[in-house]
């Protein structure tokens, strides 16, 4: 069954389950987005399953940062040299730099709170969730997984948590960022001169410019994994629950409630 002509007679689906990815809105605190856009543009909006404004802002995010040397000159003004961080600094990118990154928290706020209240009218539509999609490249389909496995994943190496839940396009674009940012900061022979004891060597070695980007893709990658696992199961159980409640209970059933204590 086609998901889209499936919901084409209600106003708003609660999800979509795609061969490539599987996308649906659920309750989320707007702070939340907003503070995840405030630590790398793009990354709100991608909680949101907005992937193709998530992706320009994460590509605007990389160029100005790098043709400003912005993240260097926080590197510096966080150690006190600020002459360094002046220096560095190129104005000429960074002035471009502030008005799209106040817009990134704003948008992806407002669409929280905008998505929150849908989720509220989906809900009460229950237009149906269809559990399975195959096509001619892969195949996708609703069923339980594991929270921490895929935190696991995505600790060993962001994105893989994603492609354990089936957000192929997410997975495979947080995995190429993830190994452009460690080639290019030369993070792996930092590691190493590290564990040889050569610290001089591995703070020389090391492209800080580069380095400061990966915290927040990482935590950012762990973080949503572990979301992601958690509705995806809550999603699996209201599917399932309503397909029982359709074909297996019957018209006249009344539900039980508690009775109040007198």
């Amino acid at each position: 069954m086609d998901t889209k002509q499936s919901t084409q007679s209600y106003r708003r689906y609660r999800a979509y389950v795609g061969v490539l990815n599987t996308n649906y809105i659920h309750p989320k605190s707007p702070w939340v987005a907003a503070w995840w856009s405030a630590a790398f543009p793009g990354m709100g909006h991608l909680i949101h399953g907005a992937y193709l404004k998530g992706f320009i802002l994460f590509g605007w995010e990389f160029i100005i940062n790098l043709m400003s040397n912005l993240n260097l000159a926080i590197l510096y003004s966080f150690i006190g040299e600020f002459d360094m961080a002046r220096e560095v600094l190129d104005t000429k990118w960074f002035l471009l730099y502030a008005p799209v990154y106040i817009v990134s928290i704003w948008d992806s706020y407002r669409t929280s709170v905008d998505l929150n209240k849908l989720y509220v009218l989906a809900k009460r539509e229950k237009a149906p969730i269809v559990p399975f999609q195959m096509g001619n490249i892969s195949v996708n389909y609703l069923d339980k997984r594991h929270p921490w496995l895929a935190t696991w994943w995505s600790i060993m190496m962001p994105g893989l948590g994603h492609l354990y839940l089936k957000r192929v396009l997410l997975g495979f674009f947080l995995l190429i960022i993830w190994i452009i940012m460690v080639y290019f900061s030369n993070f792996l022979p930092a590691i190493h001169y590290t564990m040889l004891g050569d610290f001089t060597q591995a703070k020389n070695v090391v492209d800080a410019q580069w380095l400061m980007f990966m915290p927040s893709i990482y935590c950012f990658a762990i973080y949503r994994s572990y979301i992601l696992a958690v509705e995806y199961n809550r999603l699996f159980e209201t599917e399932l629950a309503e397909f029982l409640q359709k074909n297996y209970q019957a018209s006249t059933f009344v539900m039980p409630c508690k009775q109040e204590m007198r």
